[in-house]
Formats: C-alpha cells, sequence, structure tokens
C-alpha cells in the first residue's frame, strides 16, 4: 500500500516539471507574434498597403459575379467600369510597393472578406431584379466605404512620410472610390429603390 501512495506523488512532480514547458512555449509563441507586429508608422504603413492589396484583388475577383448578378444596365455599367478603377488600383498599389523597394505582397484582409461574403450572401438570399440589385448597391456601397476609409488613412500616413509617389497614388485612388460611391448613390436613388418597394 506504502508504493501505491508513493506512485501518485511521483505523476504528480512529472505534472508540474511538464507545465513550465508548456507555458514556455507560449512564452515563445507571444513573443514571436509582438516581433512581427508594427514598431512604427512606417510598419504599420507597409502593414496596411499589404492588407489592401489584399482586399483589392479580392474586389477584382468579386465584381465580375456582382455585374452578372445585376439587371440593371446603370449598375451593371458602373460595376463594369469598377473593376477596371480596381485592377488600376492593383497596379498603383504595386507602383507603391516598388517605390518603397519592396515586392508586392498581399496579406489576408478579415474586413474586406467579411464585405464580400455579406454581399454573396445578399446576391444568394433575393431574387433577381430590384431587390438584388439594391443589395447589390448596398454590399457596395459598404465596400466603397472601407476603401475610403483605408486610402484616406494611408494616405494620410505617406504624406507624413514623405512618400510622394504612395500619396499621389493613394488621392487618386481616393477620389475614384468617393466617386464610385456618389454614382451608387445616384442609380439607387433615381433608378432603383421605389421600384424595389
Amino acid at each position: 500500500m506504502a508504493t501505491k501512495t508513493a506512485t501518485p506523488k511521483k505523476t504528480t512532480s512529472v505534472k508540474k516539471t511538464t507545465a513550465p514547458k508548456k507555458s514556455a512555449s507560449k512564452t515563445a509563441d507571444k513573443t514571436s507574434a509582438k516581433s512581427d507586429a508594427a514598431s512604427d508608422l512606417r510598419d504599420f504603413f507597409e502593414d496596411a498597403m499589404k492588407d489592401i492589396y489584399w482586399a483589392e484583388k479580392a474586389l477584382a475577383k468579386a465584381l465580375p459575379k456582382m455585374e452578372k448578378n445585376a439587371t440593371h444596365p446603370d449598375l451593371k455599367k458602373a460595376i463594369s467600369n469598377h473593376l477596371a478603377e480596381t485592377e488600376n488600383h492593383i497596379k498603383r498599389l504595386e507602383d507603391c510597393f516598388k517605390s518603397l523597394g519592396l515586392k508586392p505582397e498581399a496579406k489576408k484582409c478579415d474586413a474586406m472578406q467579411g464585405l464580400l461574403d455579406e454581399g454573396k450572401g445578399i446576391m444568394e438570399e433575393t431574387k433577381a431584379g430590384a431587390i438584388r440589385d439594391v443589395g447589390i448597391i448596398a454590399a457596395s456601397q459598404k465596400v466603397e466605404h472601407y476603401e475610403i476609409a483605408t486610402y484616406g488613412s494611408l494616405a494620410a500616413y505617406a504624406k507624413v512620410l514623405k512618400e510622394k509617389t504612395c500619396l499621389s497614388n493613394f488621392l487618386a485612388t481616393l477620389k475614384e472610390e468617393k466617386n464610385c460611391d456618389k454614382l451608387l448613390t445616384q442609380i439607387a436613388d433615381t433608378a432603383l429603390n421605389s421600384k424595389a418597394k
């Protein structure tokens, strides 16, 4: 019986010695995660560029599906035109990476993924026609507002960091995003919202 009570004590002490190893590896994981974190405005700026680069590429893949699902000719044309602009936005971002001496790199943008998933859901859950068109416009404008906020911030960072090529490119893209948002509002107000009632 004495040996039986001794065995559990050894097992307990083994558990105690393995526990610090696990917490040490967790600490190492946290340390390595912190080393990837942005440490200054330039790091944050470059990370934001990687994020929007992924977002623009994902949007370029999603826009043809939106155009196919839209029915109103003005909306179809607006989406088609914005696809061409989006492809140009990607080129501008690549130009910015180059001006910084960096290889273009895309880092998954969870915000854009969520917005695109929502847009896909709207297309799947609405009938073709005015109501789906209204839903596509709403989803598209959420994307535009996200991009407007992002490019506005990037332009501000580029100005502080004295990155003239990036600043010029971001301001040009920002103007196009704002114009697209206004056009979508106009199409909804004049052609679709009343039909969707």
